[in-house]
Protein backbone atom coordinates (compact mmCIF):
# COMPACT_ATOMS: atom_id res chain seq x y z
CA UNK A 1 0.00 0.00 0.00
CA UNK A 2 1.22 3.30 -0.89
CA UNK A 3 0.42 4.76 2.73
CA UNK A 4 3.20 2.64 4.01
CA UNK A 5 5.66 4.75 1.63
CA UNK A 6 4.51 7.73 2.80
CA UNK A 7 4.74 7.18 6.56
CA UNK A 8 8.49 5.70 5.54
CA UNK A 9 9.29 8.90 3.84
CA UNK A 10 7.48 11.56 6.16
CA UNK A 11 9.09 9.59 9.17
CA UNK A 12 12.92 9.27 7.64
CA UNK A 13 12.48 13.10 6.94
CA UNK A 14 10.90 13.78 10.03
CA UNK A 15 13.51 12.07 12.09
CA UNK A 16 16.38 13.66 9.86
CA UNK A 17 15.11 17.27 10.77
CA UNK A 18 15.05 16.68 14.37
CA UNK A 19 18.40 14.81 14.90
CA UNK A 20 20.19 18.55 12.97
CA UNK A 21 17.92 20.91 15.07
CA UNK A 22 19.11 19.33 18.50
CA UNK A 23 21.12 22.53 19.57
CA UNK A 24 23.21 20.44 21.59
CA UNK A 25 25.45 17.31 21.13
CA UNK A 26 24.63 14.54 23.53
CA UNK A 27 25.20 10.96 24.53
CA UNK A 28 23.34 8.50 23.78
CA UNK A 29 19.92 8.94 25.79
CA UNK A 30 19.05 6.18 28.65
CA UNK A 31 16.30 4.00 28.38
CA UNK A 32 14.26 6.60 30.15
CA UNK A 33 14.46 9.72 30.83
CA UNK A 34 13.16 11.71 33.65
CA UNK A 35 10.97 14.52 33.07
CA UNK A 36 12.43 17.87 32.49
CA UNK A 37 11.17 21.31 33.49
CA UNK A 38 10.16 23.14 29.97
CA UNK A 39 12.66 25.84 28.67
CA UNK A 40 11.82 29.24 27.59
CA UNK A 41 9.91 28.68 24.48
CA UNK A 42 10.90 31.41 21.44
CA UNK A 43 8.20 32.07 18.57
CA UNK A 44 8.45 28.85 16.13
CA UNK A 45 9.22 29.87 12.75
CA UNK A 46 6.24 30.97 10.60
CA UNK A 47 5.44 28.31 7.70
CA UNK A 48 2.81 30.21 5.69
CA UNK A 49 4.62 31.65 3.32
CA UNK A 50 6.26 27.85 2.63
CA UNK A 51 2.73 26.29 2.69
CA UNK A 52 1.43 28.82 0.23
CA UNK A 53 4.08 27.86 -1.79
CA UNK A 54 3.62 24.26 -2.03
CA UNK A 55 -0.17 24.69 -2.70
CA UNK A 56 0.98 27.04 -6.02
CA UNK A 57 3.84 24.86 -6.73
CA UNK A 58 2.95 21.98 -9.66
CA UNK A 59 6.51 20.48 -10.62
CA UNK A 60 6.92 17.43 -8.30
CA UNK A 61 10.55 17.84 -7.55
CA UNK A 62 10.60 21.65 -6.40
CA UNK A 63 7.10 20.84 -4.39
CA UNK A 64 9.33 17.77 -2.67
CA UNK A 65 12.05 20.74 -1.78
CA UNK A 66 9.48 23.18 -0.25
CA UNK A 67 7.74 20.06 1.66
CA UNK A 68 11.19 19.33 3.29
CA UNK A 69 11.32 22.84 3.86
CA UNK A 70 8.43 22.76 6.06
CA UNK A 71 9.03 19.61 7.66
CA UNK A 72 12.57 20.85 9.14
CA UNK A 73 9.93 23.92 10.48
CA UNK A 74 8.05 21.95 12.06
CA UNK A 75 10.55 19.92 13.94
CA UNK A 76 11.56 22.83 15.62
CA UNK A 77 9.79 23.47 18.79
CA UNK A 78 11.69 26.65 19.45
CA UNK A 79 12.40 24.70 22.83
CA UNK A 80 16.13 22.96 23.23
CA UNK A 81 14.47 20.96 25.93
CA UNK A 82 11.32 19.55 23.66
CA UNK A 83 14.01 19.45 20.29
CA UNK A 84 16.68 17.64 22.69
CA UNK A 85 13.40 15.09 23.60
CA UNK A 86 12.61 14.41 20.06
CA UNK A 87 16.59 13.67 19.73
CA UNK A 88 16.19 11.33 21.55
CA UNK A 89 12.90 9.60 20.71
CA UNK A 90 14.47 9.79 16.99
CA UNK A 91 17.01 8.01 17.94
CA UNK A 92 14.97 5.44 20.18
CA UNK A 93 12.90 4.71 17.34
CA UNK A 94 16.05 4.18 14.99
CA UNK A 95 16.74 1.58 17.26
CA UNK A 96 13.89 -0.04 18.05
CA UNK A 97 13.29 0.83 21.37
CA UNK A 98 9.76 2.02 20.90
CA UNK A 99 9.25 1.80 24.73
CA UNK A 100 11.24 4.60 25.55
CA UNK A 101 10.50 6.69 22.18
CA UNK A 102 6.81 6.55 23.63
CA UNK A 103 7.91 7.83 27.07
CA UNK A 104 10.31 10.65 25.09
CA UNK A 105 7.11 11.56 23.28
CA UNK A 106 4.68 11.30 25.87
CA UNK A 107 6.88 14.11 27.45
CA UNK A 108 7.22 15.97 24.50
CA UNK A 109 2.90 16.23 24.55
CA UNK A 110 3.09 17.25 28.39
CA UNK A 111 5.90 19.55 27.92
CA UNK A 112 4.53 21.44 24.79
CA UNK A 113 0.60 20.44 24.11
CA UNK A 114 1.26 23.16 21.39
CA UNK A 115 3.69 21.69 19.09
CA UNK A 116 2.04 19.53 16.51
CA UNK A 117 5.36 17.74 15.48
CA UNK A 118 5.49 15.75 18.66
CA UNK A 119 1.79 14.65 18.92
CA UNK A 120 2.48 13.50 14.59
CA UNK A 121 6.16 11.58 16.35
CA UNK A 122 3.90 9.83 18.35
CA UNK A 123 1.20 8.87 16.19
CA UNK A 124 3.30 7.46 13.93
CA UNK A 125 4.95 5.67 16.51
CA UNK A 126 1.54 4.52 17.92
CA UNK A 127 0.37 2.81 14.36
CA UNK A 128 4.00 1.07 14.01
CA UNK A 129 3.69 -0.28 17.28
CA UNK A 130 0.11 -1.67 16.02
CA UNK A 131 -2.20 0.41 17.73
CA UNK A 132 -4.31 2.33 14.64
CA UNK A 133 -6.60 4.06 17.54
CA UNK A 134 -3.90 5.71 19.10
CA UNK A 135 -2.30 7.02 16.03
CA UNK A 136 -6.04 8.70 15.01
CA UNK A 137 -6.10 10.19 18.47
CA UNK A 138 -3.24 12.31 18.44
CA UNK A 139 -3.41 12.27 14.45
CA UNK A 140 -6.71 14.16 15.20
CA UNK A 141 -4.43 16.41 17.98
CA UNK A 142 -1.73 17.45 15.19
CA UNK A 143 -4.86 18.79 13.45
CA UNK A 144 -5.95 20.66 15.20
CA UNK A 145 -2.60 22.31 16.23
CA UNK A 146 -1.92 22.53 12.02
CA UNK A 147 -4.69 21.68 9.51
CA UNK A 148 -1.79 21.26 6.40
CA UNK A 149 0.33 18.99 7.76
CA UNK A 150 0.04 17.31 5.21
CA UNK A 151 2.44 14.37 6.94
CA UNK A 152 -0.60 13.48 9.14
CA UNK A 153 -3.23 13.69 6.80
CA UNK A 154 -1.30 10.70 4.57
CA UNK A 155 -0.93 8.92 7.95
CA UNK A 156 -4.99 9.59 8.33
CA UNK A 157 -5.60 8.04 4.49
CA UNK A 158 -3.75 5.53 5.15
CA UNK A 159 -5.54 4.24 8.30
CA UNK A 160 -9.15 5.02 7.16
CA UNK A 161 -7.86 3.39 3.69
CA UNK A 162 -6.87 -0.08 6.02
CA UNK A 163 -9.80 -0.06 7.44
CA UNK A 164 -12.42 0.26 4.56
CA UNK A 165 -13.51 3.67 5.37
CA UNK A 166 -12.78 4.61 1.78
CA UNK A 167 -15.52 7.39 1.73
CA UNK A 168 -13.36 8.99 4.35
CA UNK A 169 -9.79 8.19 3.40
CA UNK A 170 -10.77 9.91 0.12
CA UNK A 171 -11.76 13.02 1.79
CA UNK A 172 -8.26 12.75 3.98
CA UNK A 173 -6.52 12.39 0.15
CA UNK A 174 -8.36 15.01 -0.99
CA UNK A 175 -7.28 17.55 1.77
CA UNK A 176 -4.17 16.59 1.57
CA UNK A 177 -4.05 17.39 -1.58
CA UNK A 178 -5.28 21.19 -1.03
CA UNK A 179 -2.36 21.41 0.49
CA UNK A 180 0.24 19.54 -1.56
CA UNK A 181 -1.55 19.43 -5.16
CA UNK A 182 2.12 18.01 -7.10
CA UNK A 183 2.36 15.34 -5.00
CA UNK A 184 1.80 11.89 -7.65
CA UNK A 185 1.06 9.35 -5.36
CA UNK A 186 -1.42 11.33 -3.46
CA UNK A 187 -3.23 11.76 -6.81
CA UNK A 188 -2.82 8.29 -8.23
CA UNK A 189 -4.76 7.30 -4.42
CA UNK A 190 -7.29 9.93 -4.86
CA UNK A 191 -7.98 8.56 -8.50
CA UNK A 192 -8.34 4.38 -7.40
CA UNK A 193 -10.54 5.54 -4.51
CA UNK A 194 -12.77 7.46 -6.81
CA UNK A 195 -12.69 4.92 -9.81
CA UNK A 196 -13.17 2.15 -6.49
CA UNK A 197 -16.33 4.15 -5.11
CA UNK A 198 -17.54 4.53 -8.62
CA UNK A 199 -17.52 1.38 -9.72
CA UNK A 200 -19.40 0.20 -5.97
CA UNK A 201 -22.32 2.50 -7.00
CA UNK A 202 -22.87 1.00 -10.34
Amino acid sequence: MRYFRFSTLILAASLAASSALAQTATPKPPAAAPIIPAAAQKPGKPVDALFGALKRERNPEKARGIASQIIADLNDSGSATVNLLMQWSATAIKEKRNAAALDFLDQVTVLDPAFAEGWNRRATLHYTMGDPRKSMADIAEVLKREPRHFGALAGMAGILTEAGKDELALKAWQDYLAVYPADRDAQEAVTKLSEKLAGNRT
